[in-house]
């Protein structure tokens, strides 16, 4: 448990795993870049598995918070640890999102299935930062990775519990 606690966003976060050129148009290609760009960590041993992981949560309550941000998610077997990567779409998805808008930002999260605490609290993290309309629109301008990065951990820090 003490090691959830220590999970920060800027952490796991790498210019490796953010993608600012979303291509996906529905939510199913969505999920599938999504992974595509998780398995960039080699932390997912299974792909197909994760993939249909991540489907089912989606079939139980879409991941789509509002505000243009989803937070797609799943605990899987399928990954040895946990990998957060961040996409953006620049037209914006239909994503099914509880307030019926388009969902331009996604913040994908892969735990390993016995990582409860860990999986929570990096949810509660993402959801804590996103909720403030101004680091939403300044991850929906930021011109690279580099910028995506350095928001996140200036905001994550002002934003600490």
């Amino acid at each position: 448990m003490s090691a959830a606690k220590d999970i920060r966003i800027s952490s796991l976060l790498k210019d490796k795993f953010i993608d600012l050129n979303f291509k996906g148009t529905d939510k199913s290609k969505v999920l599938a870049e999504l992974v595509e760009l998780l398995a960039v960590s080699k932390k997912l041993v299974n792909k197909k598995a994760f993939l249909k992981t991540m489907q089912e949560r989606e079939k139980l309550g879409s991941t789509g918070i509002g505000m243009g941000v989803a937070i797609p998610h799943a605990k899987s077997d399928a990954t040895r640890d946990f990998i957060l990567v961040f996409a953006r779409s620049d037209e914006g998805i239909d994503f099914g999102a509880l307030d019926g808008e388009k969902t331009y930002l996604f913040f994908a999260l892969a735990s390993p299935k016995d990582e409860v605490g860990g999986h929570l609290k990096i949810l509660s993290e993402i959801s804590h930062l996103v909720k403030d309309k101004f680091v939403v629109e300044l991850l929906k301008k930021a011109k690279d990775e580099e910028a995506v990065l350095k928001i996140i951990s200036k905001m994550e820090g002002r934003s600490s519990h």
